[in-house]
């Protein structure tokens, strides 16, 4: 049987690489700042965060390396009140050091992933004047207002999708349903069918604010340029500034 590299680099490994998951998700919901608290404290959610929990665990006892160490990461870096633009991803990368909790970010110590080179191929065709090698680390988006979230938070080394439908998907539900609470104008960005889904959602929940859906082809090369809306010339970027300045929000800079 073949091994594959990132088996290889793993087997090199002393000890588990640093994005690996360590404590335990109901402990990282807690230390949550307030603004998140009400998501976690409802009872279906405690259930699911639990039980959630317990299932990683065990994954954990039979070796499995689970990726990132900081699953809510999103929700560290920005409150539910300042989010201005939510990208929805899938789940998160499946190598070493890559998943940072941030959907579609890394560090800029890995190699940038296809769908990211992509979405910096679609900024720089919106945005030809900016000159600025872009960072594969988009903690620079998180902090003007993007909901970099994924709707499941964690995934097991070199398995892509292995923890969807093990329990996160209620929980980011949940998440994205406590956006509407708050006035803030807020952009989705809906790329691809697994992001979609979650309009039917977005159209369920009461809002308390202005909400505009883009959506088109997710940035994977194996869809970005193909129909019915292909990624690369969807405008995402532009539309969503100016729409935000429509109503008087201070677009990202992307």
């Amino acid at each position: 049987m073949s091994v594959s590299h990132t088996d290889q680099q793993l087997a090199l490994m002393d000890t588990p690489p640093q994005n690996s998951l360590a404590q335990s998700v109901v402990s990282q919901a807690q230390d949550l700042t307030i603004s998140w608290r009400p998501v976690f404290e409802d009872n279906d959610v405690q259930g699911s965060l639990k039980l959630l929990n317990h299932w990683l665990d065990q994954r954990k006892k039979t070796g499995a390396i689970i990726y990132p160490s900081h699953p809510f990461k999103a929700l560290e870096l920005i409150a539910p009140e300042d989010v201005k633009v939510v990208i929805l991803g899938q789940d998160p990368y499946h190598g070493p050091e890559q998943a940072q909790g941030l959907s579609f970010s890394v560090p800029d110590t890995v190699r940038c992933p296809p769908s990211l080179r992509n979405i910096f191929k679609e900024l720089a065709r919106e945005y030809p004047d900016q000159n600025d090698q872009p960072s594969s680390d988009l903690t620079r988006w998180a902090t003007q207002g993007v909901l970099l979230l994924n709707t499941s938070l964690t995934v097991e080394n070199a398995k892509a999708g292995s923890h969807a439908g093990k329990g996160w998907e209620p929980i980011t539900d949940a998440v994205i349903a406590h956006l509407f609470k708050f006035e803030t104008p807020k952009v989705f960005m809906l790329w691809g069918a697994h992001a979609q889904a979650k309009q039917k959602l977005i159209d369920s929940s009461t809002k308390h604010g202005p909400v505009l859906s883009l959506a088109s082809n997710h940035p994977s090369p194996l869809s970005a340029t193909k129909p019915p809306v292909p990624f690369i010339g969807n405008g995402h970027f532009r539309l969503a500034n100016e729409w935000l300045e429509s109503w008087n929000q201070t677009p990202i800079d992307w």
